[in-house]
C-alpha cells in the first residue's frame, strides 16, 4: 500500500467532504428533537437544552406562533443574524424569504402547526450563489398547545447579499409518527344464543352465558 503523503491518491478532497456534510446540522437537530419525544407525538419547548445541540447552535432557532401563518423568532443562532446583517430575534421567519415565496411558506407553516408535521425546505438566494436547507419541527408549549417550533437553517456558499433572502425550491412535509405500542383490540362481547339456535332444554342447562350439557337417566325395562 502506498503511504507517500505526496501521492495524490492519499490526499482527501476537503471541499468534497465539506459539501457532502455541510447540511449535517439539520440532521443533528432533527435527531435531537426526535430523541426528546420519547415515543410521544411532540416534545415540549421546555425540554430543549442548548447543550444537546451545541454543535448546531449557530444554525438553530425557535419560533413562536403569533397568528395563523405567522411566527416570530424567539431565539436565533448567529448564522441567521449573519444572513440578515442584523439581530433577528423578534423578526418573522418569513423575513428570510423573497416576497413571492412568503405566502407559500406561511401556508406550509400553518399546516405544520395544525397537523402537526415536519417540514423540510430547499432554498436558494436571489443571485443563485447560496443554497439553503431548513427544517421545522413542531413543539408543544407548556400549556400543551402546538405553538412553538424548533428549526435549523444552514446555508452553503458565500453570503454576498445583505440581507440575504431566499426563494423556495422545494418543500417536503412529513407526518409525525409515534413509537407507542398499539392497544390490544377490545374482545367482542359473546353473543347470547336465541331460542331458535339454542339446544333443547331437555338436553342442556343454561348457566349464565355458558351452556352446560348434563346426562339424562334412561329407564330400561331389562
Amino acid at each position: 500500500m502506498n503511504k507517500n503523503p505526496q501521492d495524490p491518491r492519499n490526499i482527501v478532497n476537503m471541499i468534497d467532504f465539506h459539501n457532502g456534510h455541510s447540511f449535517a446540522a439539520v440532521s443533528q437537530v432533527e435527531a435531537y428533537w426526535d430523541a426528546l419525544r420519547q415515543g410521544q407525538l411532540l416534545p415540549k419547548r421546555s425540554d430543549i437544552d442548548p447543550r444537546g445541540i451545541e454543535a448546531a447552535l449557530e444554525y438553530t432557532f425557535i419560533l413562536e406562533r403569533i397568528a395563523p401563518g405567522v411566527a416570530r423568532m424567539r431565539i436565533a443562532g448567529s448564522h441567521l443574524s449573519d444572513l440578515m446583517g442584523m439581530e433577528v430575534r423578534g423578526m418573522p421567519i418569513t423575513a428570510f424569504l423573497t416576497t413571492h415565496s412568503r405566502r407559500r411558506f406561511s401556508d406550509m407553516m400553518e399546516e405544520l402547526f395544525e397537523t402537526p408535521a415536519i417540514g423540510t425546505l430547499t432554498l436558494r438566494n436571489e443571485t443563485g450563489q447560496t443554497q439553503g436547507r431548513m427544517i421545522l419541527l413542531p413543539l408543544k408549549s407548556d400549556m400543551g398547545d402546538v405553538s412553538r417550533m424548533l428549526g435549523c437553517f444552514v446555508t452553503k456558499g458565500e453570503i454576498l447579499d445583505d440581507p440575504c433572502r431566499f426563494d423556495i425550491e422545494n418543500i417536503q412535509i412529513r407526518p409525525i409518527t409515534t413509537n407507542q405500542p398499539e392497544l390490544d383490540p377490545v374482545p367482542s362481547t359473546p353473543v347470547m344464543q336465541t331460542e331458535a339456535s339454542a339446544p333443547a332444554k331437555s338436553d342442556t342447562k343454561i348457566a349464565g352465558k355458558r351452556t352446560i350439557p348434563y346426562l339424562r337417566l334412561v329407564k330400561s325395562d331389562g
